[in-house]
């Protein structure tokens, strides 16, 4: 082959170098969210971690892996991509946390059509935001750049995180008992589901652009639409020390509807009702606008509870003082009752009211 036909790995779309140029940027972002616990530095094939085991008698490990799913496609669109990161993290935290575990550490992988270095310091610096917000490090990760599996501003993230719980405080479940109590925690929107039906609804039906003015509200459509999810691991471990916590239940692709009922053992079930808690208006909008019913709204979207968690009746004075010092919101939205493992809904939603 003559000098002028010689293929080069930049020929065929992936670009060496803007990738080490990437990596060079993030070292530092990366390294303020290591603790002691962190033995090696970025650029290893391997993050090494030594966890603390002080003061846990059988240390059990707990994983989740996750991604941001269809809301990345609002950060493509607009061009900013700091918050999406946060969603990461706070997802799959979240995720470990309603078996009782505490965070250690969180592995990245980003995967491009062009690599484009702005655009993952960008995504890093949420991702280190989220770990800060947390208290796990960001050891490690992965960026590839696939221009014949992703178009060129295209790209998907994807996370895991490893946790530590003692066995015995591991929360399942198995505890609950009809009677107690169920308390919901607010979300800050939409979170990291339902975006391929609220997508649909807010640009195909309501022809709606990111930079309007979101219907009823004081918001952009996209500041509206691209809230960070929220992160419950720091009010409920203290929660968890405070009270027994016999179960709790991430609210996330499925709604109350399907999360909950993971939790609860064979003859319990759950009575939820719809009264006890104002729905954000952004709901309200994506059901009437896209005339939705409120069996699929409670099955696709959080409706503005993120997290439940499930305690005795005379656990409740000392949780709801906890919350009232915090300066957080929990709602009492219902209790277990004997029956089959499923949520029985009364009342109505209760919606609020467009500013």
């Amino acid at each position: 082959m003559d000098e002028q036909s010689k293929l080069s790995y930049k020929d065929a779309g992936v670009n060496i170098d803007a990738a080490n140029e990437a990596v060079g940027e993030i070292k530092e972002l990366v390294k303020r969210t290591f603790n002691d616990q962190v033995l090696s530095n970025i650029g290893l094939f391997g993050g090494l971690f030594q966890p603390d085991l002080h003061g846990i008698e059988e240390p059990v490990l707990v994983s989740s892996i996750d991604g941001v799913g269809t809301k990345i496609k609002l950060a493509i669109m607009a061009n900013k991509h700091d918050t999406v990161g946060i969603d990461l993290v706070s997802h799959c935290v979240n995720d470990i946390l309603v078996q009782g575990a505490k965070p250690l550490f969180f592995l990245d992988y980003i995967a491009m059509g062009k690599l484009n270095p702005t655009t993952i310091v960008e995504v890093v610096k949420g991702l280190t935001w989220g770990c800060g917000q947390a208290g796990c490090a960001l050891i490690g990760g992965e960026t590839a750049e696939m221009p014949d599996v992703y178009q060129p501003d295209e790209y998907d993230l994807v996370g895991t995180i490893v946790g530590i719980v003692d066995r015995k405080k591991i929360i399942d479940g198995s505890n609950i008992q009809a009677g107690d109590i169920i308390l919901g925690l607010a979300s800050s929107g939409l979170h990291t589901n339902g975006y391929t039906l609220a997508r649909k609804i807010c640009f195909d039906v309501a022809k709606l652009k990111l930079e309007d003015s979101f219907p009823g509200t004081n918001q952009s459509v996209y500041d509206t639409l691209m809230a960070p999810h929220t992160c419950y691991a720091k009010i409920m471990q203290i929660v968890i020390k405070l009270a027994d916590v016999r179960g709790m239940a991430h609210i996330t692709g499925g709604g109350i509807t399907e999360n909950l009922p993971r939790i609860l053992p064979e003859g319990i079930g759950a009575e939820i009702d719809l009264s006890t808690w104002e729905v954000p208006y952004l709901f309200h909008f994506l059901k009437e606008t896209g005339n939705v019913d409120d069996l699929e709204m409670l099955r696709v979207f959080n409706m503005g509870i993120g997290l439940l968690f499930i305690i005795p009746e005379d656990h409740l004075p000392k949780v709801l003082k906890a919350f009232e010092q915090a300066g957080i919101s929990a709602y009492i939205v219902g209790r277990t009752i004997q029956g089959e493992r499923k949520v029985y809904y009364k009342g109505n939603l209760k919606y609020a009211q467009p500013n």
